[in-house]
């Protein structure tokens, strides 16, 4: 679990309810924190705070669902408006709980959203022209059965370009997807890290590679049969 808040005694709190159920715990004050903590992790849930200093949890919601789509991410806040609630829902959280809560409440939540996770779950993607295939609960790429060492970001960009075959990406849009709040403008780290993955890819034994060149826009996924 990864749980976001500014408030050092509300994230311990959270921490005891959350341990005390047999859950692992990763902190952050602030949405910055928590991406950069992603950059490395996948937790199974985000529990996040709205009111935070740098970068609020509504932000930071929309940041984390387009770095990982497939996380759940509950909102918790003093706010109670139903409007609050919307906005929340609508920037990409899958539960919202107000403070002051019970312990046994944000539990349940949590292990609710977990089973509901469970149920539909994406398992990853595959592609049998080339034996790759993309396992999303690892985080994990692998050609004839062999792991290819990515780093996060490389996963993330190949991810993305992955899940929608035949889509041109724009690099502006690459950098917004994978690098939202770190690159503003420096298209040129695009270029390399598709560089990067070519190159591992081919060392993995993929030829053709499936990350096309759109000469003038961007890149895009495909696939030869």
């Amino acid at each position: 679990m990864l749980v976001v808040d500014d408030e050092d005694k509300m994230r311990n709190l959270i921490r005891i309810y959350l341990r005390n159920a047999g859950f692992e715990v990763l902190e952050a004050s602030d949405g910055l924190g928590a991406l950069a903590i992603l950059d490395h992790v996948m937790p199974h849930v985000v529990i996040l705070d709205i009111m935070m200093p740098i970068m609020d949890g509504m932000e930071a919601c929309e940041a984390i669902r387009r770095k990982m789509p497939e996380i759940p991410i509950i909102m918790l806040t003093a706010r109670t408006s139903v409007d609050d609630k919307v906005e929340g829902l609508t920037v990409g959280a899958d539960d919202y709980i107000t403070k002051p809560f019970d312990g046994r409440e944000l539990v349940a939540r949590v292990q609710a959203l977990l089973r509901r996770a469970h149920n539909e779950e994406d398992t990853g993607l595959h592609f049998e022209a080339i034996q790759l295939s993309i396992d999303l609960t690892k985080r994990q790429v692998t050609v004839d059965d062999k792991a290819v060492t990515l780093t996060p970001k490389e996963f993330e960009l190949t991810l993305l370009l992955a899940r929608h075959p035949g889509r041109t990406f724009p690099r502006e849009e690459i950098l917004e997807r994978v690098w939202p709040y770190e690159y503003e403008g420096e298209t040129r780290t695009v270029d390399s890290h598709v560089k990067n993955i070519r190159e591992k890819l081919k060392d993995a034994g993929v030829d053709p590679n499936p990350i096309k060149t759109v000469w003038g826009v961007g890149y895009k996924f495909e696939v030869e049969t």
